[in-house]
């Protein structure tokens, strides 16, 4: 128990003393580019990050869960026996499934609760569908490398609910990787840039209804011209 103790205060430790870097602004070229991200140490605070698709977050904003793209499958089996003179018993399995974030999870990366259940062999406790649409504050942005320094950046987020109390029994929860959770859509920006893909996409749309008659040429027209920024923009 003693050595079990000795070991949460070692990793606690070093996790608060650890020196932590700040760095004003990130991008996503950044965190690909092996001559920039190689000089960045892992737990590195970023104040503000644009994405791959031009959109930035930063310490302070605003954000809300948007829909998990992940499905959690638990089983349990129930048996039983009947009369006074047993001969036969009974048992049924049932399953049920959930959904879960894919990117989300319950605590910070490296909190109290997170290293339990690591030292106990447990998984992760990804945040479940209760908390889709909830709004929360960007407390925290983290750099961590996927491997040695030689790979690329990840940035990891720390959110804390809108009007200062828990997520449950956690104060905080964690973003695993920011531009996978932007992209996927399980975290939604206030501001966020509408991508090429979409633009093309809702211009198609209109083009059928024009076709159909369902909207006038000058309704087509103006939103040709309101997209066409985002439809030229080069990758």
């Amino acid at each position: 128990m003693k050595k079990f103790i000795l070991l949460i205060t070692i990793v606690l430790t070093v996790s608060v003393v650890s020196a932590q870097k700040t760095i004003d602004s990130l991008t996503y070229e950044n965190t690909q580019d092996i001559k920039f991200f190689k000089k960045i140490r892992n737990r590195t605070l970023v104040k503000k990050y644009r994405t791959v698709n031009n959109n930035v977050i930063k310490v302070g904003d605003t954000v809300i869960l948007g829909t998990p793209t992940s499905q959690e499958l638990s089983s349990r089996t129930l048996s039983g026996l009947y009369g006074k003179n047993v001969k036969f018993g009974y048992s049924r399995t049932r399953s049920t499934t959930k959904k879960t974030y894919e990117f989300i999870k319950r605590g910070r990366p490296a909190g109290f609760g997170n290293i339990i259940n690591a030292l106990a062999g447990e998984d992760e406790v990804m945040v479940s569908n209760s908390l889709k649409n909830t709004k929360a504050i960007v407390k925290e942005i983290k750099t961590y490398h996927r491997g040695s320094k030689k790979k690329p950046l990840f940035l990891v987020m720390v959110l804390g609910e809108i009007n200062g109390r828990a997520f449950g029994i956690n104060k905080y929860i964690s973003v695993m990787d920011t531009e996978l959770a932007v992209e996927s859509g399980e975290i939604l920006l206030k501001n966020r840039k509408m991508t090429r893909e979409e633009a093309i996409s809702k211009l198609k749309e209109a083009k059928t209804l024009l076709d159909i008659e369902m909207i006038p040429r000058e309704e087509f027209e103006d939103l040709k011209k309101k997209l066409r920024p985002f439809v030229m923009e080069k990758k």
